[in-house]
């Protein structure tokens, strides 16, 4: 994996959120391999999309990845030129409040003062250069002011899938980058509420993209959810054991426990192309389609589709094979391993149902 060492920001740590289950792509996404080791877009897996897309920003031994146990093997995997102290293995999952929570305090504990860039590890951005330009805006910011920024995509379209943050005054400009105070953030939305957020200019997606100053998210945390980083602290100290400690912690997403309460929030909105990768019908804007007007994500080379008077379709296919479609359109088509998923294209995010019936039966093809 690259670096270009001169351009890094110099007090920089960046902590990839890789614990989720991804059950929205069963059954491509599984137990044994989650949606963030899937590639999406790309022939590599979104998680190594993400860290490769760091390298301009930090260098690896910079990089801190938070993932759940059972999952940290196929992170050293994937990266093996991660230290193997920068992966911090989450016993039981416990929301995102929890991960960024130990992370900041593992950084600052390495690094006092510096900054930190807190990303998922699931999403598509491009191009590289304005999501590096955006952040180093943002670090530019934090260094001189203080606050917790939280990255903002222009909508594009009445989306009901996604929290919004309402910008309220522009507090400066880096190097052409507005930066907003944040007014308010806004859960998701019914449709007539999403369009007339878009219709007024001043509402953003939520990225789940976040930067700071170590130091001030620690404050915040102390201030607003002190429940949370105070065995955390104890753990990182040496303390604690890190399986008694995590499973009494409380579950709440970092935008509930600390974003929505704090006072000194800031954001900087993005215009590069942003995916969450949500489902299956997002692979529709990460792939063109074909000339007959099907989408296709197929992570083996050899794979081949077959479209006879089909089109509007989704495919997905890992191994050395053929799918084939004859006289149908707007289907999503999902082969992986031992399951094959069907499903009009309008009824991907019900694929959540399937999983549900599947844990009840006993769980054997999750």
């Amino acid at each position: 994996m690259s670096t270009t060492a001169s351009n890094q920001v110099k007090d920089l740590f960046a902590v990839v959120m890789a614990g989720g289950s991804g059950t929205r792509f069963w059954p491509a996404s599984r137990a044994a391999r989650p949606k963030q080791f899937l590639p999406m877009g790309s022939q590599k897996p979104l998680l190594v999309q993400t860290v490769e897309r760091l390298a301009g920003l930090v260098p690896i031994e910079r990089v801190l990845i938070v993932t759940a146990r059972d999952q940290a093997a196929l992170v050293r995997e994937h990266l093996p030129e991660l230290p193997h102290e920068n992966v911090l293995e989450e016993p039981c999952a416990r929301n995102t409040a929890a991960c960024v929570a130990w992370a900041a305090l593992e950084v600052e504990r390495r690094a006092p003062g510096s900054l930190q860039l807190v990303c998922p590890a699931d999403h598509v951005i491009a191009p590289v250069e304005r999501f590096e330009a955006t952040v180093r805006a943002a670090c530019d910011e934090a260094r001189a002011n203080g606050g917790l920024f939280t990255f903002g995509v222009r909508p594009t379209h009445p989306a009901t899938g996604y929290g919004y943050i309402e910008t309220g005054a522009v507090l400066g400009e880096r190097d052409g980058h507005a930066v907003h105070a944040v007014a308010r953030f806004v859960e998701k939305p019914d449709r007539a509420r999403a369009e007339e957020f878009l219709a007024t200019g001043h509402f953003l997606w939520n990225a789940g993209i976040f930067l700071w100053r170590g130091s001030d998210v620690l404050a915040g945390f102390e201030a607003h959810a002190g429940d949370i980083l105070e065995p955390l602290r104890a753990l990182v100290d040496g303390q604690g054991d890190v399986d008694a400690v995590y499973p009494a912690l409380r579950a709440a997403p970092v935008d509930v426990a600390l974003m929505e309460k704090a006072s000194d929030i800031k954001t900087v909105p993005i215009d590069y192309t942003w995916s969450d990768v949500g489902s299956w019908t997002a692979l529709e804007d990460l792939n063109a389609p074909d000339g007959d007007g099907n989408w296709r994500n197929f992570s083996n080379g050899n794979a081949e589709l077959v479209a006879v008077d089909s089109s509007g379709c989704i495919v997905h296919a890992e191994s050395d094979e053929v799918v084939a479609l004859i006289g149908v359109k707007d289907l999503v088509v999902v082969r992986s391993g031992d399951a094959t998923l069907v499903c009009p294209r309008g009824r991907d995010q019900d694929v959540r149902e399937v999983v549900d019936r599947l844990r009840q039966s006993g769980g054997r093809f999750l």
